[in-house]
């Protein structure tokens, strides 16, 4: 490819479009399993001991799908990649607390709060690409 044909791509809104779809993928498959399967969100959220369980697993439906619609229209984009940047940032001590494990158990509870660093980079990126492209 030459380097117009990387710029174009990059610079088309179909390729924004497509990559926030990218970005929420683990978010609104999540929501939508938690909403279909409600007694099973709530049971989650019991495991993690989250108390009311069934507040949080509102709360988390909430966060999930409207996080994603918001960024997938790209309106508000800083509000649902910020809600998407807070939550993850809190899944790591509530489910994925590697330091109090061992072995195995413990590498892959790192490699999770390692990716969800890199999420949480993610929204912060589509947060400042919505904006560019709010004003533009």
């Amino acid at each position: 490819m030459t380097p117009a044909l990387v710029s174009a791509i990059l610079r088309s809104p179909a390729t924004f479009l497509f990559a926030r779809v990218l970005l929420v993928v683990p978010f609104l498959g999540s929501g939508i399993a938690k909403l279909v399967d409600f007694p099973g969100a709530v049971a989650e959220m019991a495991h993690f001991g989250l108390n009311p369980p069934w507040l949080y697993a509102v709360a988390t439906i909430i966060t999930q799908l409207g996080g994603s619609v918001l960024i997938l229209l790209n309106r508000a984009t800083w509000l649902g990649a910020g809600a998407f940047g807070i939550f993850t940032a809190l899944t790591i001590p509530i489910a994925h607390h590697f330091w109090t494990m061992e072995g195995m158990q413990a590498q892959m509870e790192f490699f999770f709060v390692v990716e969800h660093i890199a999420l949480i980079g993610g929204m912060i990126l589509v947060a400042i690409l919505g904006e560019r492209t709010r004003a533009a």
